[in-house]
């Protein structure tokens, strides 16, 4: 009975897993973004190229672009989305990142600094998987709410 229980759990455990990474295969790949379609807000760091990896049971997100002050900008985040913070690498704005999958076309995101969130991402995958639209919201200097929304396209 015990054996039975414990492949039970583990059957379960490996479905979840299989589950989750299945219903992020829809975000894998290289992503362009159009700024035609993109609704950026001035003075707000533009990823140019935003590459989702798998790396075992998590996802590397890799980050090409221009930074708030015009400069090149490149940074990369390994986790899983399951809501937890993970470290990023070469952002001096942020110290991590949460994703949370909210569905098989949707995630969550919050970017933190010094454990306060500075900014929150909702990205949505379209329906056939060519369009990925992210709508950030964030707060400047001075206080004031920032929505922008960057449209990319799957290379």
């Amino acid at each position: 009975m015990k054996t039975r229980a414990i492949l039970t759990s583990l059957l379960f455990c490996f479905c979840v897993t299989a589950l989750s990474l299945a219903a992020a295969d829809g975000f894998l790949g290289t992503w362009k973004l159009n700024e035609a379609k993109s609704k950026l807000a001035a003075g707000v760091a533009k990823n140019s190229t935003v590459v989702y990896t798998a790396a075992g049971d998590s996802v590397k997100i890799t980050i090409d672009g221009t930074g708030a002050d015009g400069q090149p900008a490149h940074n990369e985040w390994t986790g899983k989305y399951d809501g937890k913070d993970y470290p990023v690498t070469g952002d001096s704005t942020s110290d991590t990142r949460s994703v949370t999958l909210v569905n098989n076309h949707t995630l969550h995101v919050v970017v933190k600094k010094g454990g306060k969130s500075t900014l929150t991402a909702h990205i949505v995958l379209s329906a056939d998987g060519k369009t990925r639209t992210v709508t950030t919201t964030s707060t400047d200097a001075s206080g004031a709410k920032v929505t922008s929304t960057a449209v990319y396209d799957k290379q």
